[in-house]
């Protein structure tokens, strides 16, 4: 990003680049134990809903009491953003109707934004975008997170003169892990529920990672960003390591799992017996590229990169991602450069929320990572035929008719409060991105 020194400018100008956090969570606490040791970086205020806990979580990263003392803790995000005093706002509740509203406030009040929340940021990213572009700020994936990290690679694919085959993600995943819920995602993990408790671990949320709603989210949330494909029918997690990349993900005219060319997909960590894929790509992040000309796969062959049998397709990949330790690659970009570390372009993938098991009419769903949905990737356009509901509204209503296991849940089988902030926002969103509305 080469803006290190632009960052000890301000440092040494006095005019550091101030943030103010919205969310002490995992992700927040990892982007807190940074500030200590980055010159030029200060956050005036951290929003939480118990500014209590925040304190503790700077005290647990290693905050002294001075930075403490110095930084403003409140319950109220929105009359935080209207201060003025933060130029850049990072939200990391990872809840969909409150990051709506938190985005819209930044932009609102001229402020940089940088979604750790992925989940809003799919349920309305395009007109939270473009909102922030007329505003003149910035609205940016968070870098540290996947999704940008991803972006990034495929900016790098595109940018020297690749076309991009496939681009995302690893995971640990099995077909069964889609009806996990909170009770048995410990089972999965390795870990006893007493020892997720100590840990402070929270079952849903890593239940949303398990049971393919936290792949389903970020992979609509780069081809948002990209232009890049959703898989016609869902993401198909294909076993897939290191060295296997250009093999799997090519398109399937050529022997690979892909529909056609240029699609997001993310890869499993484990064979489909259950035993662990060799050189596995869990915790990292990828992109398939092809040569355009015989010389360039010459020069592929040459450099020792990996590649199918053809010697067109290639991958490069990064093994790990670092979370909340990296975010302020974001920030930073975002004050100093005014550029997005990866932004919305377009609404081209979906997330819509799907039966874990028989669901009675009555019943009350719960969201991501619980007990009665996961959320499948759709293509926006098959997504809004079907009607379906995104997942990122898919909390605290009431189904109005039965859904089978498996089956996608439509705007027609819950009771919708139609004053809702959020549901507002994701219909206009529709309506100001050139994509009729929502089917009933």
């Amino acid at each position: 990003m080469y803006i290190y020194q632009d960052l000890l400018a301000r440092a040494q100008a006095g005019t550091p680049v101030r943030v103010g956090l919205i969310g002490a969570g995992k992700f927040g606490s990892m982007f807190l134990s940074q500030v200590p040791t980055t010159p030029g970086l200060e956050v005036a205020w951290i929003a939480d809903l118990s500014p209590d806990r925040a304190r503790a979580a700077c005290r647990a990263v290693g905050w002294p009491d001075d930075l403490i003392a110095k930084t403003t803790f409140e319950e109220d995000a929105r009359r935080l953003i209207a201060s003025g005093t933060a130029e850049v706002v990072v939200e990391a509740t990872g809840v969909p109707s409150v990051g709506l509203v938190h985005a819209r406030e930044a932009i609102r009040n001229g402020v940089h934004i940088v979604m750790v929340n992925v989940e809003a940021d799919v349920l309305a990213g395009p007109l939270l975008a473009e909102e922030a572009r007329q505003a003149g700020v910035v609205y940016s994936m968070a870098y540290g997170d996947q999704p940008a990290l991803t972006c990034e690679m495929v900016e790098w694919a595109r940018s020297t003169g690749f076309e991009v085959i496939a681009a995302g993600k690893g995971t640990k995943f099995l077909p069964a892990y889609h009806a996990s819920t909170p009770d048995t995602v410990w089972d999965h993990y390795g870990l006893t529920g007493e020892q997720a408790a100590a840990a402070g671990m929270n079952s849903q949320m890593f239940n949303s990672f398990l049971d393919g709603t936290k792949s389903a989210l970020e992979m609509a949330a780069i081809a948002n960003a990209t232009g890049l494909t959703p898989p016609p029918d869902g993401l198909m997690f294909p076993p897939a390591g290191m060295d296997d990349l250009a093999h799997v993900l090519r398109p399937k005219s050529d022997g690979g799992q892909l529909a056609a060319k240029g699609q997001v997909e993310v890869v499993s960590s484990l064979e489909r017996d259950g035993r662990p894929v060799f050189k596995d790509l869990r915790w990292g992040v990828y992109v398939v590229i092809e040569a355009p000309n015989d010389y360039a796969a010459a020069c592929f062959r040459q450099y020792g990169m990996n590649t199918d049998a053809t010697g067109r397709y290639s991958a490069m990949y990064k093994p790990f991602h670092l979370i909340g330790l990296e975010l302020n690659v974001s920030i930073l970009s975002a004050a100093i450069l005014k550029r997005p570390t990866g932004a919305t372009q377009g609404f081209r993938g979906d997330v819509v929320a799907t039966a874990k098991r028989d669901l009675k009419a009555g019943e009350m769903l719960d969201g991501e990572g619980g007990f009665t949905v996961w959320g499948k990737l759709y293509p926006a356009q098959t997504s809004l035929r079907l009607g379906g509901l995104p997942i990122g509204l898919a909390h605290h209503v009431k189904l109005k008719s039965g859904i089978k296991a498996g089956q996608p849940i439509r705007w027609a089988d819950v009771e919708v409060d139609e004053t809702s902030e959020a549901i507002r926002i994701r219909r206009e969103m529709e309506q100001r991105c050139g994509v009729k509305g929502m089917a009933a």
